[in-house]
């Protein structure tokens, strides 16, 4: 099962819907089966929605008494939901035309900064201490927005 935050498109409320896929999602808002528990509208959307990362057994958690700073979407103005919903789209397609390279990254940045192989777009995933060291070396990275799941892991 997948839950997705849903809004719909008239008045902006907001609502969980839970989906055996993300294509049985899909299938259901084409058939005009998703509709908002408030209003009955059937024009519905994806909400912007924060990621749902359990924390691996053998990671640190945050430093006690260190806060860190979070929001819930739903809190947000109407205008920071909807630019936040623009950056993921913006995101979404530029991933389109760049190769995932999974925990490569690094290794991959390096050969193309160094000419040792054709340039391209490429994400992926790098340590802190990974992305740093590239940094030092004058090779552009950033982090992206908005969290991205490996290929292998989409439903």
């Amino acid at each position: 099962m997948i839950v997705f935050d849903l809004q719909c498109r008239l008045h902006g409320h907001r609502f969980e819907g839970w989906f055996g896929s993300s294509a049985d999602f899909e299938a259901q808002q084409a058939r005009g089966l998703v509709a908002c528990p408030h209003c009955g509208t059937s024009e519905v959307e994806k909400a912007l929605m924060a990621p749902n990362v359990a924390r691996k057994g053998n990671q640190d958690g945050p430093t006690p008494g260190k806060t860190l700073p979070v929001a819930r979407s739903a809190s947000l103005p109407p205008e920071a939901q909807q630019a936040l919903a623009m950056l993921a789209q913006v995101q979404a397609e530029a991933l389109k035309h760049s190769r995932w390279v999974g925990g490569d990254f690094a290794e991959q940045s390096r050969a193309i900064h160094y000419g040792e192989r054709a340039d391209e777009p490429i994400h992926g995933q790098a340590t802190p201490e990974e992305a740093r060291s590239l940094l030092d070396e004058g090779i552009a990275v950033m982090p992206l927005l908005v969290p991205v799941a490996p290929p292998d892991e989409l439903n």
